[in-house]
C-alpha cells in the first residue's frame, strides 16, 4: 500500500512540470497522473533497482494510458464509437507525447527511491533451522516460499527449499493467448530463482512423499523436512472416456499451449489445398469440450486466431471453419451469474461459435468426438477443458485438509492449491483458482511459523474479490465484488488486472508491448515445431 501511495504522489508530482511545458492543464489531468503514477508503482513492484527498465515501463504505460483515455474512453463518453483513425491519432498526438514523458519520468523517479524501500536478505540465526520443503513451483508454492522469506527477515529460523519441475512460474491466466498467438510464450512464465532468491531452489521432479520418515523422494535422492507444503497443482483428468486421453489436446502448460497453437496452422495450411470437401470440415473444424474459464477462453481465443491470419489463405472460405464448445450443464461458465453467463453465450453464439449445452463427449478417435445424444462432430481438433484431478503425488483425489491447511492424518504436513480440499465457512471448499491459491500460500507460511513459535495456526479464510473471463475480440465478462461489468469495459479490466498481477517488470513490458503489436498487426502463423504430437 505505502508503495501505491508513494507512486500516487510521484505521478501527480511529475504531470505539473509537464503540463506546465505543453500549456495543458485538463480537469482530469491530476486525476489521470495519480492513477497513472499508482499503475506505473504497481507494475514496477518492490525491490527496483534498474532505472532504465522502470522507466521503459512507465513510458509503455502512457503509451497504453494514451490509447485508452484520448483515444477509446473519451469517444464513449461523448456517444461515439472509437475509430483509432490516423486523424484521431494526429489530433491527440500531444497528450501521447505528454503521457509518454510522464510515465518515464514516474518511472525513473520511482526507480531511485532509498534502498530501504527492498527487501533486505534474510538474516541466518545460529539457533538451528527449521526444514521447510515446499513441493510445487505454481501460485501457491511460489508466493509461500516468498512469505517465508519475509517471516526469516523478522527472526522466523527457517532453512526452506522449494522443489519444481519446471524452473519458471506459469501465469495460467494468460495461457489461452499463447495458444492463439497473441503472446509469446515466455512472456507470461516467470523465472523461480529472481522470485524467490533467498530459497534454495531444486529444479526435479518428486516421485513420492514419506510422511512418517519425514523425507521427499526427488529423483534416488532423499530430502528431509520438518515441515511439508504439499502445493503440486492439477492435471489433466479424461474421466477414463475412450479416446479421450490419446486424442484431446490439453491446455495445462506451456508446451500445450504452443503445441495446440502450431497445430491449428498446420491444419489451415493443409485446408489451404485440399480439394476433398469432407477433408476440408475435418480440418477446419475445432472442438472444445468444457466451457468453464478455461474452455470458454480457448474457444474464443481460436477463433481470433483463425479470422486474424485468414487472409493467409486464399483457399479457405470465410464461412468455412467450424468453431464448437460442448457442455455437460444448461449455462456455460457456470462461476459467474446468470445474467453474465448469458452475454457471454450471446457474443459466442454471435460470433458463429455453435454452443452446445446439455451435451457430453463420450468417447474421441483421430477423426472427431462422440456425443451423447449419438451425433458425433468430425474434426481433427479437439480440446479437453472439462476436467481436472489432483498431481498423481497426492493419490487419485485430492488432500483433505483442516481450516488451518494442515493435511488430515499426517502430522507436519500442509497442502494447498489445486492438490488440497480445504473448507470453507459455508461447509463447501474453495475453490481451486490462482488468487485463492496467492493467499493460501501466504498462510500456510503464516501458519507454519506460528507453529515454529508455540503457537496456534489460524484458519484460512478468504472470499473471493472477483472473476473475469476473455471472451476475445475486445470483449470479456467481469463480476468485481458483485459489481458486473460486460463488454469493452471488462476487457480493459481483464488486461489491467491480470498486468498487475504478472510477476516481474520485464514480464509486464514484454505483454504491454505483445498487446500493442497485436492492435496493429496480424498473428504470426510460423509453426515451430515439425511434428503432430498431440499430448
Amino acid at each position: 500500500m505505502r508503495n501505491l501511495a508513494t507512486g500516487a504522489i510521484t505521478g501527480v508530482l511529475c504531470a505539473a512540470p509537464i503540463m506546465a511545458l505543453q500549456g495543458m492543464a485538463h480537469p482530469w489531468s491530476g486525476v489521470y497522473a495519480l492513477g497513472a503514477g499508482v499503475v506505473v508503482a504497481a507494475v514496477s513492484g518492490r525491490g527496483r533497482t534498474n532505472a532504465a527498465v522502470v522507466a521503459s515501463g512507465g513510458v509503455l504505460i502512457g503509451v497504453l494510458g494514451w490509447l485508452l483515455v484520448p483515444l477509446t474512453l473519451e469517444p464513449l463518453l461523448r456517444g461515439d464509437l472509437p475509430t483509432w483513425s490516423a486523424a484521431a491519432v494526429l489530433r491527440t498526438y500531444p497528450v501521447l507525447v505528454a503521457d509518454v514523458l510522464h510515465g518515464g519520468l514516474t518511472g525513473f523517479l520511482l526507480a531511485l527511491l532509498p534502498a530501504a524501500n527492498r527487501d533486505p536478505r534474510p538474516a541466518r540465526p545460529e539457533r538451528e533451522l527449521a526444514r521447510i520443503v515446499i513441493v510445487g513451483g505454481g501460485f501457491a508454492g511460489v508466493n509461500a516460499a516468498k512469505r517465508f522469506e519475509r517471516l526469516a527477515v523478522r527472526g522466523v529460523p527457517l532453512d526452506v527449499t522449494l522443489i519444481s519441475d519446471s524452473n519458471f512460474l506459469l501465469f495460467t491466466p494468460m495461457l489461452a493467448e499463447v495458444a492463439s498467438g497473441a503472446l509469446e510464450p515466455t512472456h507470461i512464465s516467470a523465472p523461480v530463482r529472481p522470485a524467490v532468491s533467498h530459497t534454495r531452489f531444486r529444479n526435479g521432479r518428486v516421485r513420492k512423499f514419506d510422511a512418517e520418515a519425514r523425507v521427499v523422494h526427488l529423483g534416488d535422492e532423499l530430502v528431509p523436512y520438518d515441515h511439508l507444503v504439499l502445493a503440486v497443482g492439477s492435471v489433466p483428468h479424461s474421466f477414463n472416456l475412450p479416446g479421450v486421453s490419446d486424442h484431446a489436446w490439453t491446455l495445462k502448460n506451456l508446451t500445450d499451449a504452443t503445441r495446440l497453437r502450431n497445430h491449428v496452422v498446420r491444419q489451415l495450411e493443409t485446408a489451404d489445398n485440399e480439394p476433398n470437401p469432407t477433408q476440408r470440415r475435418r480440418l477446419l473444424t475445432f472442438v472444445v469440450a468444457g466451457a468453464g474459464f478455461a474452455g470458454t477462453e480457448t474457444i474464443a481465443e481460436l477463433f481470433d486466431l483463425v479470422h486474424r491470419v485468414a487472409h493467409y489463405f486464399p483457399g479457405i472460405g470465410p464461412d468455412e471453419p467450424l468453431f464448437v464448445l460442448v457442455h455437460s450443464g444448461d449455462r456455460i461458465l457456470p462461476e459467474m451469474s446468470p445474467e453474465l453467463a448469458g452475454y457471454a453465450l450471446e457474443r459466442l453464439r454471435a460470433r458463429g461459435i455453435r454452443c452446445q449445452l446439455d451435451t457430453r463427449v463420450t468417447a474421441a478417435t483421430a477423426d472427431g468426438v462422440t456425443l451423447n445424444d449419438g451425433s458425433s462432430v468430425t474434426t481433427n481438433t479437439f480440446v479437453w477443458t472439462a476436467g481436472n484431478r489432483p498431481s498423481p503425488l497426492v493419490g487419485h483425489d485430492a488432500l483433505d485438509t483442516d481450516s488451518c491447511l494442515r493435511a488430515v492424518g499426517m502430522e507436519n504436513v500442509w497442502a494447498v492449491g489445486d492438490c488440497a480440499r480445504i473448507p470453507d465457512p459455508d461447509g463447501t471448499h474453495y475453490p481451486p483458482t490462482a488468487q485463492h491459491a496467492l493467499r493460501q500460500g501466504r498462510a500456510v507460511a503464516d501458519n507454519i511459523a506460528a507453529v515454529l513459535r508455540g503457537r496456534d495456526p489460524v484458519e484460512f479464510r478468504f472470499r473471493t474479490l472477483g472473476m473475469l473471463v476473455a471472451l476475445g475480440h475486445r470483449t470479456a465478462i467481469a463480476d468485481i465484488r458483485g459489481r458486473r461489468f460486460s463488454g469493452l469495459a471488462a476487457w480493459l479490466l481483464w488486461r489491467g488486472i491480470y498486468l498487475a498481477k504478472l510477476p516481474g517488470l520485464d514480464k509486464r513490458i514484454r505483454v504491454l508491448i505483445d498487446w500493442l503489436l497485436d492492435l496493429v498487426f496480424p498473428r504470426d502463423i510460423v509453426v515451430t515445431s515439425p511434428d503432430g504430437v498431440k499430448r
